[in-house]
């Protein structure tokens, strides 16, 4: 990523851009947040509200629509490689530019489906571009414009998810209602055009260097600050914003490298659980409550209720991240997902229906955010997309394995229940992980060198 080391920022220097009263990162900011809103065709709790109505009016099985679902998710986690590196390559607006066209191409093919293979090809590029791509790029915008404020800026660029799980599922239901699913799908695909396509192409920018400023929006490097627990290498104090572009000191590890760190495997091992566990339960929400006998109705709204809950702890999370090592809140976050997974078998009234969505939103809020800042805070912004496209390619294809086995044991069993008894060990062993991903070797040895540690 050239531009991060200041190549061309002079001649940038008195563009629009550079003139506003405010850190530019601010706007890839509000960006972000936009982008986050727009994955919602490629979302589970989106894909979870059609279920219903695309069963009866094709006629298939609850097994059929789990295994295209969890087929197209597995496809998805093939590309994130090479959207990551994209990214690395071409930079955020043109990779996301062209992802939003795609997705709503994506989802008003996925509107006129007739066959087994068309749904998994409409499932396969929702989950690409919405599950994994949208929210790729989104975070790791904001990883390369915030370091020292990188957790409480991922944190408030999630509003943008927050909003969407709110809005989306009675949005859905409404346009399922009043025009049918397929007229619904399209619909969809035309709102990404129109709320994120703009923003992409006229706003975002690549790198904070690009355009002559500083992360954060600082005029000096602040040295030793602290950083999930760790102390970023001390930067040189009289190094001004009108003298030099040059990055914050930080340690950058390629993908080559990355891919030789203990740090590097147990995040990814601990980053499996959740994806994986959460689409199984939100796909099936509105048959699992309504195993309980809890209407269609109630588990929309329980759903709705998602988003603000995880706004509140994403917030949280984003806050406490910046001050405090990332791998213990991680591991907090996986006893959360333990905790609501027992709670879930023991639901019989809406009061347990919404603290089961509290808690749960009170995981994903806390893994969801740490999770994001811990991987520019161990291995640096610079090749932030390819490293991340690496681990996002291992969730992905994790969370895809989700949806299938509640699938196959209802259709055999009529229970949810022996599913989330087998799946419990996940965040269990996801829990250990975490503790055990310390940061890794180079940026530690790094660290001590540069403070003269003997």
């Amino acid at each position: 990523m050239e531009s991060m080391n200041g190549t061309g920022a002079d001649s940038r220097k008195g563009s629009w851009i550079t003139s506003t009263p405010f850190y530019y990162g601010w706007v890839i900011l509000v960006v972000a947040g936009i982008t986050h809103f727009t994955s919602a065709p490629g979302q589970t709790y989106v894909v979870s509200i059609f279920l219903e109505p695309m069963i009866d009016d094709m006629g298939w099985s609850r097994t059929v629509f789990s295994g295209l679902y969890t087929a197209g998710s597995m496809t998805a986690a093939l590309f994130m490689v090479a959207v990551g590196k994209a990214l690395d390559r071409f930079g955020a607006r043109k990779t996301l530019a062209i992802l939003c066209v795609l997705m709503g191409f994506a989802a008003i093919w996925i509107s006129g489906v007739d066959a087994k293979w068309k749904l998994y090809v409409g499932f396969a590029a929702l989950r690409t571009i919405g599950q994994g791509s949208f929210g790729l790029v989104a975070t790791t915008m904001i990883s390369t414009w915030f370091v020292r404020m990188r957790g409480r800026a991922t944190a408030l660029s999630s509003l943008g998810g927050a909003a969407s799980m709110t809005a989306f599922p009675f949005v859905v239901h409404l346009l399922i209602e009043s025009l049918g699913w397929r007229q619904a799908w399209t619909t969809l695909g035309i709102s990404v055009w129109v709320l994120l396509l703009v923003p992409v192409i006229v706003l975002i920018r690549r790198s904070p260097e690009d355009i002559g400023v500083l992360p954060d929006g600082d005029q000096i490097h602040k040295s030793s600050e602290k950083i999930s627990g760790s102390e970023r290498i001390p930067a040189i104090e009289n190094e001004l914003l009108g003298k030099s572009t040059s990055e914050p000191s930080e340690i950058h590890f390629k993908l080559s490298e990355a891919l030789r760190t203990k740090s590097l495997w147990m995040l990814v091992f601990s980053s499996i659980a959740l994806p994986m566990i959460m689409t199984g339960l939100m796909f099936h929400h509105v048959s699992i409550l309504g195993s309980k006998g809890l209407s269609p109705v109630l588990a929309a709204g329980t759903m709705g209720l998602f988003g603000p809950l995880m706004l509140v702890a994403n917030l949280g999370g984003g806050y406490l991240s910046d001050r405090m090592p990332n791998r213990f809140l991680l591991a907090a976050g996986q006893a959360i997902l333990v905790i609501t997974m027992l709670w879930a078998m023991t639901i019989e009234t809406a009061w347990q229906a919404v603290f089961y969505i509290v808690l749960a939103s009170l995981s994903v809020g806390l893994v969801g955010t740490t999770n994001t800042v811990i991987w520019a805070n161990y291995f640096g912004r610079r090749y932030l997309g390819s490293i991340r496209g690496f681990a996002t390619t291992i969730m992905v294809a994790f969370s895809a394995m989700g949806a299938l086995p509640f699938g196959i044991i209802y259709d055999r069993s009529e229970s949810y229940d022996t599913a989330i008894l087998i799946l419990l060990v996940l965040p269990v062993f996801a829990c250990i992980f975490s503790l055990l991903a310390l940061p890794p070797q180079r940026y530690t040895k790094s660290i001590e060198s540069s403070i003269n540690v003997p």
